[in-house]
């Protein structure tokens, strides 16, 4: 499949670990320079050096910013433009999930930093990239929501809504931002990532036994269809939410 992403630039928020680092080192592999974003400028060095040692003509670029700060996001961006040229890719990434339980005892605070980073963010991220580079020269944005946004689950509930919100923006984005830009937004089922570590770790084998394709994701599963739709072959899909699950939401009923 010829993906056509080499020598474009591609950046990836919450781009220090999990799906984000899977998705950057896979977009690198196609010959994309690559922008990591995260919190910690320490932990995207480590990324960035992985990187470099497996593909030592990739041309990548650590800036951290806390992915709902706009001055430190739009920093980001500009500095993406002035190293690379443009923004051709944007994979916004990043997410948090600060409260478990039901929804009618989830706390101010808590709920106003999963909006802030699961939803707000994809629109600051994508504003910042249409201004400073794709309103001129198009691109393809990538969002990361969640098959939580299209069922209902314990624990989870606020930062499942959080991630419904996503996939309608990736929608409204698509319609607003064509034809130069292309969104789109991938739903991945139950990937093992340290975000999502307390779902999984300890009944992982169990979990397993009831998915379709009999096993979780791993963040390369997340990334390969990050690639595909960054790239040429997905040239024709805008507004669509791509379903990366093992076929968890395929399951029979047990009623």
């Amino acid at each position: 499949m010829r993906t056509g992403l080499q020598g474009k630039t591609a950046l990836v928020t919450g781009a220090s670990r999990g799906i984000g680092k899977a998705t950057a080192v896979a977009l690198a592999a196609e010959g994309a320079n690559v922008v990591l974003s995260s919190r910690k400028q320490d932990a995207l060095d480590e990324v960035a050096a992985e990187i470099r040692a497996a593909h030592p003509a990739a041309r990548v670029l650590a800036k951290a910013a806390h992915v709902g700060d706009a001055d430190a996001a739009a920093a980001c961006v500009d500095a993406a433009v002035a190293e690379f040229g443009a923004v051709d890719v944007l994979v916004n990434n990043a997410g948090t999930s600060p409260h478990f339980g039901p929804m009618v005892d989830i706390e101010p605070a808590a709920a106003e930093k999963t909006v802030q980073v699961n939803q707000f963010a994809v629109v600051l991220w994508t504003q910042l990239a249409w201004k400073a580079s794709m309103s001129r020269h198009g691109g393809s944005i990538i969002n990361i929501a969640s098959v939580g946004g299209m069922i209902t689950e314990h624990g989870i509930g606020y930062y499942n809504a959080t991630k419904a919100a996503v996939i309608h923006l990736t929608r409204q984005f698509a319609m607003e931002l064509a034809p130069a830009v292309r969104v789109n937004c991938i739903a991945p089922g139950l990937v093992k990532t340290a975000l999502a570590r307390a779902l999984w770790e300890n009944n992982e084998e169990e979990i397993s036994k009831h998915l379709p394709l009999g096993r979780l994701g791993a963040p390369e599963d997340i990334a390969n269809a990050a690639v595909f739709l960054a790239g040429d072959a997905a040239s024709w899909m805008t507004g669509q939410t791509m379903v990366v699950d093992g076929g968890a939401i395929i399951r029979p009923s047990i009623a």
